[in-house]
């Protein structure tokens, strides 16, 4: 090698430099992306959730608008979500108004049945211990109760949040759902006319993506519930219908929300059945769980989200690390999104098309 020469570069450490720069440029875009997203997170939130209600009512819409004028129809149809939504909550409400008396007193009856269960083979706990942990929380209770009053208040804040969230994705679906259409076209002519047609077998993947991952998942979580409910109701488990209810929103974080809703309907049993009936309910999960992972999901879900579940579950964790209870629920979505976009242009790789429909 002569003076003054540059040593030479292997081509794989050259292929190696290029790729190294790109990735650092994408990494350095997604951690603003989500710095940004965290920032206003609430926006987020509701534009996800407006994607979510547009996803479920549009093609109600649609049916309406054939025997009406649009605006009309979409009225109609959000109307008579909300109006099936509130009918649920009261159920609910209703159902444990009803059995708010018996509860209590199975629970403080099931209470005294757990304590003497522990009192006897194998735990043998001293009758004294289980007092002196009632006696503790009390003081807790008593020591700390500013301290609580403040937490209720922030809570408060936090309410006014969510319903602030909620109006605003109703907001958003309403537009969405009645000319999301036009609002992607006018997206698409901001764009230089050589990435159009790329863009649009993008969104249109990741349009059917989403839908399908949304009509699937309501669809699996109604099952759950359904079949939850019925079991706790064979059981004579209280409150079936509220359990039920979080078992159907639990379903939405794929593998893990489920049994943490079981899980609960098995202290409820514990507490005021015994531990006969909460075992059945522990096996209820078992059994829950492989329906779910091995029936449902691939029956329901398969022509619309293709991933493994290792996955599927290594999604949700990182996204409930990340944004915690909305990133779990957001996690799949997205990543079933990205992926349907990256095989839908690896796919149509030196094809563009302009002009392309709308997505919504």
């Amino acid at each position: 090698m002569k003076p003054g020469t540059a040593p030479p570069v292997t081509p794989f450490l050259r292929t190696a430099a290029a790729y190294a720069w790109r990735l650092l440029v994408v990494g350095l875009l997604v951690y603003s992306l989500f710095a940004v997203l965290g920032r206003f997170h609430e926006i987020g939130v509701a534009v996800f959730l407006g994607l979510v209600i547009t996803a479920l009512l549009r093609p109600v819409a649609d049916i309406v608008a054939r025997g009406l004028p649009r605006p009309p129809a979409v009225a109609l149809t959000l109307l008579g979500g909300i109006a099936l939504v509130l009918g649920v909550l009261a159920l609910v409400g209703e159902a444990v108004a009803g059995e708010r008396t018996t509860l209590v007193r199975e629970f403080k009856e099931g209470v005294g049945r757990i304590e003497d269960w522990l009192e006897q083979p194998p735990f043998r706990l001293h009758p004294e211990a289980l007092s002196d942990v009632q006696t503790r929380i009390g003081h807790f209770l008593s020591d700390h109760r500013s301290t609580l009053v403040s937490t209720a208040l922030s809570g408060a804040g936090h309410v006014v949040a969510v319903l602030t969230t909620l109006a605003l994705a109703l907001f958003s679906a309403v537009f969405f759902i009645h000319a999301g259409d036009r609002q992607w076209a006018w997206f698409q002519d901001q764009l230089p006319r050589s990435v159009r047609g790329r863009v649009g077998i993008a969104g249109r993947a990741a349009w059917r993506t989403f839908t399908g991952y949304t009509h699937g998942i309501v669809l699996v979580a109604a099952v759950n519930a359904v079949l939850v409910g019925l079991a706790l109701w064979l059981l004579g488990v209280p409150l079936a219908v509220p359990l039920a209810l979080l078992e159907f929103v639990a379903a939405f974080v794929p593998l893990i929300g489920s049994p943490i809703a079981l899980a609960v309907a098995a202290v409820v049993a514990l507490a005021s059945q015994g531990p006969l009936v909460a075992a059945i309910v522990i096996a209820l999960i078992v059994v829950m769980g492989q329906i779910e992972g091995h029936l449902l999901h691939p029956l329901v879900m398969s022509w619309a989200v293709r991933l493994h579940p290792l996955v599927v579950a290594v999604s949700v964790i990182a996204g409930s690390i990340a944004a915690g209870i909305v990133g779990a629920v957001v996690a799949v979505p997205l990543v079933s999104v990205v992926w349907s976009v990256h095989t839908a242009l690896r796919e149509a790789r030196g094809t563009p098309r302009d002009g392309a429909p709308g997505v919504l």
